[in-house]
């Protein structure tokens, strides 16, 4: 039982991340720090994605002497264009805040609401 943790930690720790992330989003009101929770858990996602991609004694599939076993690039690529896609996401998301904090001159969920219903 014990080797099957330890065998597979990067997969306990993507489950962490991805429970933190989530867990952060759904208990904070302040915009920030749900967008810094959705980063966590996009980073757990990342993760898994190169843990699944990941081939032991795996090779770049460049067809070579001596080389049987070869790596599927195709993870790597995906998670590539995900994290410029994350950052772009991000700096849209802190640029909605900052729009909001002008409108509002808060970035807590619950005032803005307050706000919104006063109006």
């Amino acid at each position: 039982m014990i080797d099957i943790i330890l065998d597979h930690y990067n997969y306990w720790i993507v489950i962490f991340l991805m429970m933190s992330g989530f867990y952060t989003v759904i208990s904070q009101g302040n915009l920030i720090k749900k967008i810094a929770g959705i980063n966590i858990f996009q980073t757990s996602v990342f993760l898994l994605y190169i843990s699944i991609g990941y081939v032991d004694d795996g090779t770049p599939p460049i067809i070579a002497e001596g080389y049987t076993t070869y790596a599927n690039p195709l993870p790597h690529v995906l998670i590539l264009t995900a994290i410029v896609v994350g950052v772009s996401t991000t700096a849209l998301g802190l640029a909605l805040v900052i729009r909001i904090k002008e409108a509002y001159s808060t970035i807590e969920e619950d005032e803005i609401h307050d706000k919104d219903k006063s109006l």
